[in-house]
């Protein structure tokens, strides 16, 4: 509909696309993404694409790319068109990878990635997971359902054969594929397909352990603790072979350049790469992507033992064995990005600009493309600059704090991956860490707090507790510990809450949102004790609760992009009152009711299944 300029002068003063945009974030990369100009280095995203078509056409096995770029230069925009182009189709799985949270550790927290990306939904509609389900099932029984179908006729199944429907159809799969030589990885894929257990099943998929009698009903055997680091990498290549039988795995590794270091000195783009290398080697197919600096390969890539065999896997497609470079934008292209931008922005407020980059001048853009900027000093620029000619803006608007936009857009983010987010135990315990920081010398709930001491701890005991709250001169000294785990893992980090002579604590504080299982006994007797014993309390996790502190995390994250100081986050946080007035933040310091919380969910992450694929006929299993 045509409308006048001034209607969308007025859209202008009150709204502002670019606002909170410049830094892309991994909820980005999996939900909803942003303006995007495939034009804008394509030689870096067809290069992927390409390596794609091969492995599918079998011209290769593998394919190692590396991407570098200067900061903001827009490798996490490359990698979203990637994810996003990718699930328009049904011949590839995306794996993505951004968290390096503890190097020692890296094949187990590769396998939690690859889990948790197999999660993410593909192009039917459904999760990676249960694409790869109706795949196997669908080759060994020569049936043509859909997932959704099979998503549909589970729960009849097992309600008339119980779990003996499931053994059927693993015995069916290894029937026709001999090669596979771990029973168990089928059978946890093929329960993906039941919406009961499907979190169960990616959570055992995890190498995390289930609660026995869990573990017992679904015929899986938990991980022996010791071995858990071992068997990572071996159960990684053996999910990653079983799918490659039906799409391309493109396995991302993302935001390599942290000063992060293992044990062995290594940082963690040494760490990754060296990961690759194995990768490389032992995949039946597969495309391994990376992106970093150029001063990250220049100075730690090419400085690992055996450097040349690492690169000649990295760059394995590149006849220079160099990796492929991302290109500053130059005049076309900025007219490209703004004019993508604004029409997505005019479209979705229904308005026809007067010409396609309103409110910018052409000229002025494109004078912007003779400095070689980045794509984020771009978005920047129209940021500051989104105003109607003249410049005027509405008198009684106030001025908007430099966060919010930011915060704004992480939010939104947030709720749209909230289902995963939910499981981050890290996050979660960053963002009530980053709370109670911002209420330091604040009097809530009746505790002056004071100091937000981080737990000193030996290996066995490190990452239990997430952090002690010190208020009222020191008599006040609560341990918080998120805990969204479950098996050994809750049991493990409850025995750490009711320790208050170790840890110096006058209350323990567990934060979770699902019931610990009934079966899980040890576990259940510790939390009697924290309970009605020591008189320590567990909060209930709500995503309404905790989803403003992630938004605002994030932001404080990257305070440095956003060219924000804590001074600013922190001002925000009490402007907006973001954690006087949380109800999560209020509950852990008021006083312990001694009782569970009423306000749980089972064991597990909620699953949305769509309802708008038809329910197959009830087939015969043939038990």
């Amino acid at each position: 509909m045509t409308v006048t300029t001034s209607t969308i002068d007025d859209l202008i003063r009150n709204q502002n696309p670019f606002g909170g945009h410049i830094v892309v974030r991994p909820q980005q990369i999996w939900g909803k993404s942003f303006p995007d100009v495939p034009s804008i280095n394509a030689h870096a995203s067809n290069a992927v694409f390409d390596a794609v078509d091969k492995v599918r056409k079998r011209k290769r096995e593998t394919v190692g790319i590396t991407i570098t770029a200067e900061k903001g230069l827009g490798k996490s925009h490359i990698i979203s068109r990637i994810r996003h182009q990718l699930q328009t189709g049904d011949g590839s799985l995306f794996i993505y990878m951004s968290k390096y949270d503890n190097l020692n550790q890296i094949k187990s927290l590769f396998l939690q990635s690859v889990a948790s990306s197999l999660r993410a939904f593909g192009s039917q509609k459904v999760m990676q997971w249960q694409e790869i389900a109706a795949a196997l099932i669908n080759e060994a029984k020569q049936w043509e359902y859909t997932p959704q179908q099979y998503i549909n006729m589970y729960p009849g199944w097992l309600s008339q054969h119980s779990s003996k429907a499931i053994v059927h159809l693993t015995e069916s799969v290894l029937k026709v594929k001999p090669e596979i030589t771990n029973p168990y990885i089928v059978k946890a894929i093929l329960w993906t397909l039941s919406p009961v257990h499907i979190n169960y099943a990616s959570y055992w998929l995890s190498g995390l352990e289930l609660a026995k009698s869990q573990a017992e009903e679904m015929g899986l055997p938990n991980p022996k603790s010791e071995d858990r680091e071992a068997e990572a990498l071996s159960t990684v290549r053996q999910i990653l072979d079983i799918t490659s039988n039906y799409r391309v795995p493109v396995i991302c590794f993302d935001e390599l350049d942290i000063a992060d270091a293992a044990d062995n000195g290594f940082l963690a783009a040494q760490v990754i790469a060296n990961l690759v290398k194995d990768l490389y080697n032992s995949l039946k197919q597969g495309v391994l992507l990376l992106a970093m600096y150029p001063r990250t390969w220049e100075d730690q890539i090419k400085a690992l033992p055996e450097a040349e065999a690492v690169i000649d896997r990295l760059v394995s497609d590149q006849a220079d064995r160099q990796p492929i470079k991302l290109s500053f934008l130059n005049s076309d292209d900025i007219v490209a990005l703004v004019s993508q931008w604004l029409q997505d922005f005019y479209e979705e407020h229904q308005q026809i600009p007067p010409h396609p980059l309103y409110p910018f001048d052409e000229t002025k853009l494109r004078e912007l493309g003779k400095s070689r900027p980045t794509v984020r000093s771009v978005l920047k620029w129209c940021t500051e600059n989104f105003i109607p000619p003249g410049g005027k803006r509405l008198p009684p608007t106030p001025p908007t704090h430099p966060v919010k936009p930011y915060f704004d857009n992480e939010l939104v983010q947030v709720e749209a991956s909230i289902d995963l987010l939910m499981e981050d135990k890290k996050s979660i315990g960053d963002a009530l860490w980053l709370a109670f920081n911002s209420l330091i010398g604040v009097t809530l709930e009746g505790v002056k707090i004071e100091e937000i001491e981080d737990i000193e701890a030996s290996a066995a005991d490190e990452g239990y507790i997430d952090f002690k709250i010190i208020g009222n001169d020191w008599k006040v000294r609560i341990g918080v510990s998120v805990v969204q785990q479950d098996g050994r893992y809750i049991g493990a980090a409850l025995n750490r809450l009711i320790d208050y002579n170790k840890f110096d604590l006058t209350r323990g504080c567990l934060v979770r949102s699902k019931n610990i299982n009934p079966g899980a006994a040890l576990a259940r007797k510790r939390l009697r004790i924290l309970l009605q014993q020591k008189g320590g309390e567990w909060v209930g996790l709500q995503s309404q609760d905790i989803k403003h502190l992630l938004a605002i995390l994030f932001v404080y994250y990257n305070r440095e992009s956003y060219k924000l100081t804590e001074e600013h986050i922190f001002e925000f946080i009490e402007q907006k009152q973001l954690a006087i007035n949380n109800p999560l933040i209020r509950e852990i310091l008021s006083d312990p009711s001694g009782q569970e919380p009423t306000n749980l969910t089972d064991d597990g992450l909620p699953i949305s299944i769509p309802q708008s694929v038809a329910t197959a006929d009830n087939i015969d299993l043939n038990l």
